[in-house]
C-alpha cells in the first residue's frame, strides 16, 4: 500500500510517500480501508519532534481517518467487515498512521461512523471535534444560560465549538480573521461574530455581553490573547486554552480579582471514560444533524507536504483533507 512515511523529525519535507506492506489486524484490532485523512494543528508537532509525545522512527504520521473495515483481529466482536468507521489519535509508530491506503487500529482508537455521516466528515472528527467537546463540556463546564466566545473561531476546533454551544442553548460568540472565516462562523450558528484583527474588538465583545464579558472563553491562540481574555472574561468565569504556540506575560492578579479559572487541556489526557463519553455525545450530533464537520480543503496523499504547510497558516477554514 502506498502510505507517507517519516524517517527523521523536521519540516514537512522530511515526509515521503513510499510503498509499504499493508499491516495486519492483530489481537484486538481492526483492519480498515481509509477513505479520508483529516489533518491537524498536532500532526505537524509530532512531525517536527517539538511534541511532548513522539513516536519512535520512522513512523507513518496522523491519527484521524474514516473508512470501511476490511478485516478483524482476534477478540473483536464489536466490528465486521464492510462497517463504515472513523478512527481517532492513533499514536503513530510502526506502520499503522492514519496517512495510508489502509491502517490496523485498536480498539479503543476506533468508533462507528453513522450512515447519514460522510467519509470526509468522519475523518474531522478525532481531534477537533473530541477537543472542542472535551475543552467545551468538561474542561469548561459550558451550561445553557451562559455566553462563550469562541477565540479563533474558523478553524476546525473553533467550528465544531461554534456548533456544539449553540446546541446545547448558549449564546455564542465567535471571531474571525477574515471575511470568508467570520461568515463561516455565523454559518455554523453563532448568534455574532467579530474581527479578531481590528483594533478594539475585545471593546466590541464586552458591548454584546452587556459590558459584562463571556462567562467561557475558548482559547485557540492563548500565547497571543490570554492576557485579553483576563482582562474581558466576566467574575467568575473560566477560560480554557485549547491552542497555542509559545510565552506570554500576564499579571496573574487579574485572575484574582475576578476569580477566574484558566485551565489547559491535551485531548490524550481524556480518561478512557471522558473518551467514551466524547465520542458517544459526537454520534449523537452527527446522527442528529446538530454537528456537520466543515471541511475546507480536500488534497490527494502526494500533497501531504502541502497539507502540513497549509494547516498552520492563517486565516483557517474548516478542516483539510486528504484522498488516499
Amino acid at each position: 500500500m502506498r502510505a507517507v512515511r517519516v524517517q527523521e523529525f523536521g519540516a514537512p519535507e522530511v515526509m515521503q510517500v513510499e510503498e509499504i506492506a499493508d499491516p495486519v489486524a492483530g489481537q484486538g484490532e481492526v483492519l480498515i480501508k481509509i477513505e479520508a485523512i483529516g489533518i491537524n494543528p498536532v500532526d505537524t508537532y509530532v512531525r517536527a519532534g517539538v511534541y511532548a509525545m513522539l513516536p519512535d522512527l520512522p513512523y507513518t504520521p496522523g491519527g484521524d481517518a474514516a473508512g470501511t473495515v476490511e478485516a478483524v483481529g482476534d477478540g473483536v466482536s464489536e466490528y465486521a467487515v464492510g462497517d463504515r468507521v472513523y478512527m481517532a489519535a492513533i499514536a503513530g509508530g510502526g506502520h499503522s498512521g492514519a496517512m495510508a491506503q489502509k491502517a490496523a487500529v485498536p480498539l479503543n482508537q476506533l468508533f462507528h461512523l453513522p450512515d447519514n455521516a460522510s467519509f470526509a466528515a468522519g475523518a474531522a472528527l478525532g481531534v477537533p471535534y473530541a477537543t472542542a467537546y472535551y475543552g467545551l463540556h468538561m474542561r469548561g463546564e459550558a451550561k445553557p444560560e451562559q455566553t462563550v466566545f469562541v477565540h479563533g473561531a474558523s478553524g476546525a476546533v473553533g467550528t465544531a465549538a461554534v456548533q456544539m454551544a449553540r446546541a446545547l442553548g448558549m449564546t455564542v460568540i465567535g471571531s474571525g480573521g477574515t471575511d470568508k472565516g467570520r461568515q463561516l462562523v455565523l454559518d455554523q450558528g453563532a448568534h455574532h461574530v467579530i474581527d479578531h484583527t481590528s483594533d478594539g474588538y475585545m471593546d466590541e465583545l464586552r458591548e454584546l455581553t452587556g459590558g459584562r464579558g463571556p462567562e467561557l472563553i475558548l482559547e485557540m491562540l492563548a500565547n497571543v490573547n490570554l492576557a485579553k481574555d483576563l482582562d474581558v472574561v466576566a467574575k467568575y468565569g473560566r477560560i480554557v486554552i485549547i491552542g497555542n504556540r509559545g510565552e506570554i506575560q500576564i499579571n496573574p492578579r487579574a485572575t484574582m480579582m475576578k476569580n477566574i479559572d484558566v485551565v489547559g487541556l491535551a485531548l490524550p489526557n481524556a480518561s478512557t471514560e471522558e473518551m467514551a463519553q466524547i465520542h458517544k455525545g459526537l454520534r449523537i450530533g452527527l446522527e442528529s444533524g446538530a454537528l456537520n464537520p466543515v471541511i475546507g480543503r480536500e488534497m490527494q496523499l502526494d500533497e501531504a507536504v502541502a497539507a502540513h504547510h497549509a494547516v498552520l497558516e492563517p486565516g483557517a477554514f474548516g478542516k483539510i483533507i486528504l484522498k488516499p
